[in-house]
C-alpha cells in the first residue's frame, strides 16, 4: 500500500482550501497512492486558537455533507481511500471528526476525537463535544485502518484499542505547533506507539502561521518496528509518501510477542 500524507496550510477561504485538497489528492494518485490522509481541520482556519464565542455551530457542517460529498466523488473517480478531518455538526452537538472514505467512494464511517483538551491556543472544549464513536477500525480497499485524532494519540488505551481490533495502519490527523513539546517528542511518541502496537503510524500535521500558533508540518510515517520511514517538510505544504508492506504487521514484535503475552486478567480492572 502506498500512503500519502497531505500537509497543507489553511486560509479563511474554506472552498479554496477544499479545492487545493482535492488537487493534492489527484497529485498523490498520479504518484501511485492507495490511501491519502489530511491533517486536523485541514480545510479551515484552526478555530480553537481562540475561546469559543457566539454561534460556533455555524462553522461546522454535517457528515455526510458538502466536504465529504466532494471527497467521496474524488475517491470514486480515482479508486483511492481518503481520510479527511473536519468540524462536524450533528444535531445540537459539535465534534472534531475524521470521515473515512473507501476507494469506491463509500463513506465507511466517522471517527470522532473522544479526548478533548483545553490549553492556551487550544481551547477545544468550547468547540467539541467528546466523541462517542469509540476507536473504530475500518476495512478499506487499502487495508485495516484506524484513526487517532490529535489528542487521542496521547492516550495509550486508545492506540492499543486500535491494535486489538487488528489495525494495520493508524492515521493521526494533528494540529501540532512549533515549540509545543520538546523537539523530537512527537516522533518518539509515535515510534513507540507503532512498536508497542505493531502497526504503521502515519501522522499528518497542519502547516502554516496562524493567529497564535505556527503549525510545524513535518508529517511522518513510522514502521511497526518503530523505525522512521518518511518525513515531510518543515513549515511548508508537502505530500509525504511511504510504501507500506502490510505483511510486516503480523511479523512485528508486538503482534508476535507483546500482545499475545499480555495478561489482562491481572490488571484490566486498574485501567478503568
Amino acid at each position: 500500500m502506498r500512503l500519502a500524507l497531505i500537509q497543507q496550510h489553511a486560509t479563511f477561504d474554506k472552498a479554496a482550501n477544499v479545492q487545493r485538497g482535492l488537487a493534492a489528492v489527484r497529485e498523490a494518485a498520479t504518484q501511485g497512492a492507495d490511501c491519502v490522509c489530511f491533517a486536523e481541520l485541514a480545510f479551515e482556519w484552526f478555530y480553537p486558537q481562540h475561546q469559543a464565542t457566539g454561534d460556533v455551530a455555524s462553522l461546522a457542517e454535517p457528515v455526510p455533507g458538502p466536504t465529504t460529498d466532494a471527497f467521496c466523488a474524488m475517491a470514486r473517480e480515482l479508486g483511492i481511500v481518503i481520510v479527511i478531518n473536519l468540524f462536524e455538526k450533528d444535531g445540537d452537538k459539535l465534534y472534531d471528526t475524521s470521515p473515512v472514505i473507501d476507494a469506491d467512494g463509500t463513506l465507511l464511517g466517522r471517527t470522532r476525537m473522544i479526548h478533548i483538551t483545553d490549553l492556551p491556543c487550544f481551547f477545544e472544549r468550547g468547540y467539541y463535544a467528546p466523541g462517542d464513536t469509540g476507536a473504530p477500525v475500518y476495512d478499506t480497499a487499502a487495508g485495516r485502518i484506524g484513526v487517532a485524532i490529535c489528542y487521542d494519540r496521547h492516550i495509550p488505551e486508545y492506540t492499543r484499542a486500535l491494535a486489538l481490533q487488528g489495525a494495520q495502519l493508524a492515521l493521526v490527523p494533528q494540529a501540532g505547533a512549533v515549540g509545543e513539546w520538546p523537539e523530537g517528542l512527537y516522533e518518539g511518541e509515535m515510534r513507540v506507539t507503532a512498536f508497542h502496537n505493531g502497526y504503521y503510524v502515519g501522522l499528518c500535521n497542519r502547516v502554516g502561521e496562524e493567529d497564535c500558533l505556527t503549525f510545524a508540518g513535518e508529517s511522518f510515517v513510522c514502521h511497526p518496528d518503530g523505525t522512521m520511514m518518511a518525513r515531510g517538510a518543515k513549515g511548508r505544504d508537502d505530500i509525504v509518501y511511504a510504501d507500506l508492506d502490510l505483511s510486516a504487521v503480523e511479523q512485528s514484535p508486538a503482534r508476535r510477542l507483546f500482545i499475545p503475552d499480555r495478561r489482562p486478567e491481572l490488571y484490566a480492572d486498574w485501567l478503568c
